[in-house]
């Protein structure tokens, strides 16, 4: 089980949403509808495309100092 510990919109549309279960994390992107960012990011969590390493680690510097990037 994952839990979104952070999301940011890179525009109104577009969603990037970072996740960890215990130790292990991974970013994801998607379009919304970009009405309500709370409520879209699980849909972003649940079936977007996951990011490279090197740019969630760039977008969410703290996770990758925490947990370990799940391949």
């Amino acid at each position: 089980m994952y839990t979104i510990r952070s999301f940011t919109a890179l525009a109104q549309k577009v969603l990037i949403v970072a996740v960890s279960d215990d130790h292990n994390w991974t970013a994801y992107i998607d379009a919304v509808p970009g009405e309500r960012h709370t409520r879209e990011a699980e849909d972003v969590a649940r079936a977007g495309n996951k990011l490279p390493q090197k740019l969630a680690e760039f977008l969410f510097s703290e996770m990758a100092k925490v947990y370990i990037w799940r391949e």
